[in-house]
């Protein structure tokens, strides 16, 4: 092994945004053809992957609230499922830090569940204790397309959407906030329009987090935060963690080959330069779109680290980068809840 693969694979590596297989669940526990596995886990040095329960954006209405709401219940559900199952690569899934680093100690992955769109949770608050009890750590407020929450930063025409559809947040989602603190959960900003992505970070108890979010100066895409949406995620407490999505790292990018590690890492040291390093990190947004030329899934993750190295970060600054940073942050909204 290299210097910098030998350190890569002494730390407790955190990837916090990976989409889970469905409506096709394949156990990943057997090696697969998606991004993101336990072999290619275990092969990366990755110690803990958040695996979100994604929900995509439908009409809001009850119907359209049900059917969002039993599909992320039934992924949630099925995590659990997985690691229950898991066949000589132990993996548990767990809900809080302590649980976290219980698993690293031990050998086995840890399993982190969220839940991707407030879609799910429709106009039912209830619902954000059912995903904790289940061990959900984040919401991601919004997808693309509005929702009962929030406005999206990507609306979409084709559900009627607007520029905006509440101007932030609407009444629900503010108490979703509320709730969401109260049981511990982190508030995701990614995908929020600019206005609910402030309002949120203005509201919450607790820091929020962008799981899968780069750097609005270098690629100029809604998607992506700009300066004072990073400054504001600093002055929180929060964590932006960087995502491999292509679209968001270089919008001059001919093809998703074009983009590479070294790109990706750009958007770090930006964001590192600009709100300092204790607030940023990694959320690849592997099997959801994200991947980059030399790393392409999990499996490759070391590259990530060579680069780092490369570039001067020394091992206290990797390992916040590579979780040590959204560690903080969850124990943050366990230590506030209730």
């Amino acid at each position: 092994m290299t210097d910098a693969d030998a350190l890569h694979r002494s730390l407790l590596t955190l990837d916090s945004h990976v989409d889970f297989p469905w409506p096709d669940p394949v156990p990943p526990y057997r090696e697969t053809d998606r991004c993101v596995d336990f072999a290619k886990m275990r092969a990366g040095g990755i110690a803990a992957t958040v695996f979100v329960a994604y929900v995509p954006q439908g009409k809001r209405t009850p119907e359209g609230w049900a059917e969002a709401g039993a599909r992320a219940e039934g992924m949630l559900r099925a995590i659990h499922g997985f690691a229950e199952g898991a066949n000589g690569i132990p993996a548990r899934v767990t809900a809080t830090v302590a649980e976290i680093e219980a698993a690293h100690a031990s050998g086995a992955l840890a399993l982190i569940p969220c839940v991707e769109n407030g879609h799910a949770m429709g106009e039912d608050l209830s619902r954000i204790a059912l995903w904790r009890g289940l061990g959900a750590r984040y919401l991601t407020i919004t997808h693309n397309g509005h929702n009962a929450l929030a406005d999206s930063a990507i609306p979409l025409p084709t559900l009627g959407d607007g520029e905006a559809l509440h101007g932030g947040l609407s009444d629900l989602g503010r108490q979703a906030v509320a709730e969401l603190n109260r049981q511990g959960m982190l508030i995701d900003v990614s995908h929020s329009a600019r206005a609910a992505m402030l309002q949120a970070a203005e509201l919450s108890r607790t820091p929020v987090v962008a799981t899968h979010s780069c750097m609005r100066a270098l690629c100029d895409h809604p998607r992506n935060l700009d300066d004072e949406q990073l400054d504001v995620i600093r002055d929180v407490g929060g964590v932006v963690q960087v995502t491999a999505v292509p679209g968001f790292l270089r919008k001059d990018a001919r093809k998703t080959e074009d983009v590479t590690v070294a790109d990706f890492v750009d958007h770090i040291d930006y964001a590192v330069k600009r709100i300092g390093v204790a607030h940023v990190g990694v959320g690849s947004d592997f099997d959801g779109g994200g991947h980059v030329a030399g790393w392409t899934n999990t499996a490759e993750s070391p590259a990530v680290t060579a680069e780092l190295v490369r570039r001067g970060y020394d091992r206290d600054a990797i390992a916040a980068l590579w979780g040590g940073n959204f560690l903080r942050v969850l124990r943050i909204a366990e230590e506030r809840a209730g």
